[in-house]
């Protein structure tokens, strides 16, 4: 197991429920923490939904679109916006980014799989650099109707040996129903699922009953999830320290 942390922050993070427009005000205080943890020597891969989300405003829509077209070309302009607004972020403290674009068929073939891992690695080894690994959207077809990136992060965890994968999210972690006490541990997976509430965001497409999903394939793979609030990305370092605000997935 690889020192390596996973970062995925979803969605209804990154874009303002409003309008879906990008929330620059979000991107800052994430790109904050995450050029932190960089500078402090850890290796961290960033794995970024809002692509979708970010180029809803440019086509004119006012909710996230259910057309499979109006998804993929909201996505081909938001990738692009997305991608500008991370670059000239992570630049002001003295980081470079690097883009990779992936869909779930990609990782189930190995000799892409281990393509991507060199690619990741080599990135890597750079030091101020950081991964930013996103689905691709504008030609990915069965993905855009499930976990907004989630799947995809715990398969770059599992393929990159990562030793914590921290999903970022617009709640504090799984509560207990719909505005409940935050549950700091879980334990027992079906037991989660039924404090889960159906449905996602207007932005976004996942919600919190896919995360679990994609924890339990984490899990079985042998990697640490957290589920933690990124919009207060500032306890992310407690997150990684093993602390923190969070939902902390356990396997005995």
């Amino acid at each position: 197991m690889s020192d390596l942390l996973v970062v995925k922050v979803g969605t209804g993070v990154l874009t303002r429920v409003s309008d879906g427009r990008i929330d620059g005000g979000s991107l800052v205080k994430l790109v904050t923490a995450l050029a932190e943890q960089a500078n402090r020597g850890q290796k961290v891969v960033l794995v970024s939904s809002g692509a979708v989300g970010s180029g809803v405003s440019a086509l004119g829509l006012d909710q996230y679109p259910t057309e499979l077209s109006e998804k993929q070309a909201a996505a081909a302009v938001g990738q692009a916006r997305l991608m500008h607004t991370y670059e000239n972020l992570f630049s002001q403290f003295g980081l470079s980014v690097a883009q990779i674009l992936l869909t779930g068929d990609n990782l189930q073939k190995d000799e892409v799989r281990a393509r991507v891992k060199s690619t990741i690695n080599c990135l890597l080894e750079k030091g101020n650099v950081v991964p930013i690994v996103n689905q691709n959207d504008s030609v990915a077809v069965e993905e855009l109707s499930q976990g907004d990136n989630d799947m995809l992060s715990v398969r770059v965890s599992e393929l990159m040996d990562a030793r914590l994968l921290v999903m970022l999210t617009s709640a504090d972690g799984l509560c207990r129903g719909v505005g409940g006490e935050l549950i700091p541990e879980v334990r027992d997976l079906e037991e989660a699922r039924q404090q889960v509430a159906e449905g996602s965001g207007k932005f976004s497409i996942g919600g919190m009953r896919s995360k679990l999903t994609a924890v339990e394939l984490a899990l079985s793979c042998g990697v640490q999830v957290a589920i933690g609030n990124g919009r207060h990305p500032e306890r992310l370092a407690d997150i990684v320290a093993g602390g923190g605000v969070c939902t902390r997935f356990l396997v005995d």
